[in-house]
């Protein structure tokens, strides 16, 4: 009797353990059903139609159409967005970082004239005039309100922030110290002399008033300086992408009438003129713009840099010549401060023009600038002389004289002094503040300009874009209508 092998069947019974073999018809294997295929992304059906589709002229039409409006509208958005950024830029120079560098150099300014004006006030003795007290509690002011505007105003940089910040704190020890010397002056103490030296040293010390006074306007320079760079910052982009926009669009119109020998396909017609109307207007915009404010940095902001820095001179000679005569035979280092002073100022030859002033005449780029300065340089070599006669009374014993001619009054032998150095530096001081008043409006004037150039691009290039962009579709339309 012939036995049937089963599943679980013994040892040498010929039957199969159970689980030994697989199963007829299981998954990959021959006769069995076939394992279910991995799912496809769906990027590789979105390119396997557009592979497809170029192979049809409607197909390629329709990708060529794409494409166009694609890198037209990109064109646009990019010319707007950095013409936009560098419109923004040249505002800040006109509206923000210029006049914070300004406020830094009125800072500046009201705080030495403070310095100088209270100078002057101890030759006269006792009493000082009430035309000093008021001119230097005017100063204090001013510069105290310039201070709390900059605190206010600024968004600039940490060191900026700093000053603003110590300049706070000394102010009003200066005028502490001002205020007991003045009082030792009025009883006749000469240790009011030596609080007036005091004074002036925090005043001019390093780390003290003027020297943060500085630093703030050295920080709001740089700020002006970095918003002129990035206002005048060439659209490499914008101009790329327009370039690449107008190519493709000639490239189009000429494939056009290779196929179908027409001239003209109206939509791509319009659609470069729209594109290169953008991008002459970006070319001859921003190059305009950047002219203007060229302008105004050279004949505006620099020269501005430089009348404020003569001003500033001008006073602290003017407190260095006082307080040679306050420190009574002991002034040797204020008068080197002075010759050094004006040096710097006017040159080495007191009847030549040199040193910031001549700097200045050269950046005047017209006569309404020039004059003023030329009024300045002449006060100077007038001043210069008068100095010397001063200082020659000074050194030969005549204190009574070499103060009258410093400050007005009566000499030693009784002679009312017509002819001082106090006439001269406040006409040097008036003539500075006329000049930097007319280069101040040649600086808002150009750097309005400047922005006045780029105000409309950023807006008219992206109506433009859409108008091209939609040119390029109306045209690839017309011409995809003839498959229908």
């Amino acid at each position: 009797m012939t036995q049937t092998p089963t599943r679980g069947g013994g040892p040498g019974t010929g039957g199969v353990r159970a689980g030994s073999l697989p199963d007829a018809g299981a998954p990959g294997l021959p006769g069995g059903p076939s394992a279910p295929a991995a799912p496809r992304p769906a990027w590789t059906d979105s390119a396997a139609r557009v592979r497809a589709a170029a192979t049809t002229e409607p197909g390629r039409l329709r990708i060529i159409g794409a494409v166009l409006a694609l890198l037209v509208v990109a064109f646009g958005a990019v010319t707007a967005w950095q013409i936009q950024d560098r419109s923004t830029a040249a505002g800040n120079v006109l509206d923000h970082s210029a006049p914070l560098s300004a406020k830094a150099a009125d800072i500046y300014r009201s705080l030495a004239d403070a310095d100088a004006t209270v100078t002057g006030g101890f030759l006269v003795g006792g009493q000082e005039p009430a035309a000093v007290s008021a001119r230097y509690q005017k100063d204090v002011r001013t510069a105290a309100n310039l201070i709390a505007e900059a605190a206010a105003n600024n968004q600039g940089s940490a060191e900026a922030r700093s000053q603003i910040s110590a300049l706070n704190e000394q102010l009003p020890y200066y005028t502490q110290l001002v205020a007991t010397a003045q009082a030792d002056n009025r009883q006749g103490l000469p240790l009011g002399g030596a609080y007036l030296r005091y004074a002036n040293d925090q005043m001019r010390k390093k780390g003290g008033l003027l020297d943060a006074a500085d630093k703030l306007y050295q920080a709001e320079t740089e700020r002006l300086g970095h918003d002129y760079d990035h206002a005048k910052a060439l659209p490499w982009a914008a101009w790329g992408l327009g370039l690449v926009a107008l190519a493709a669009l000639v490239w189009a119109q000429r494939r056009h009438y290779r196929r179908t020998n027409r001239v003209f396909n109206r939509g791509m017609v319009a659609a470069s003129g729209a594109c290169a109307v953008v991008l002459i207007w970006l070319l001859v915009g921003h190059t305009v713009a950047r002219a203007q404010l060229d302008e105004s940095a050279r004949h505006g902001s620099k020269s501005l840099q430089v009348l404020n820095t003569a001003r500033i001179a001008v006073l602290q000679a003017r407190g260095d010549e006082n307080l040679t005569l306050v420190a009574r035979g002991s002034g040797e280092a204020y008068e080197a401060n002075f010759s050094t002073g004006m040096n710097g100022l006017a040159g080495n030859d007191p009847r030549g023009v040199g040193g910031r002033l001549a700097q200045a005449l050269a950046l005047a780029d017209d006569p309404a600038g020039r004059a003023p300065v030329d009024t300045a340089i002449k006060s100077v070599q007038t001043w210069r002389g008068r100095h010397t006669a001063a200082r020659a009374s000074d050194d030969n014993g005549d204190y009574t004289t070499a103060v009258a001619d410093v400050i007005g009054g009566k000499d030693s032998k009784g002679k009312v002094v017509q002819a001082t150095t106090g006439q001269c530096f406040d006409n040097v001081d008036r003539s500075l503040q006329l000049a930097v008043g007319q280069e101040t409006r040649e600086f808002e004037s150009a750097a309005g300009d400047g922005r006045g150039a780029l105000s409309m691009l950023p807006a008219g290039a992206g109506l433009l874009a859409v108008l091209a962009a939609a040119g390029a579709v109306f045209g690839i339309g017309r011409r995809l209508s003839e498959y229908r």
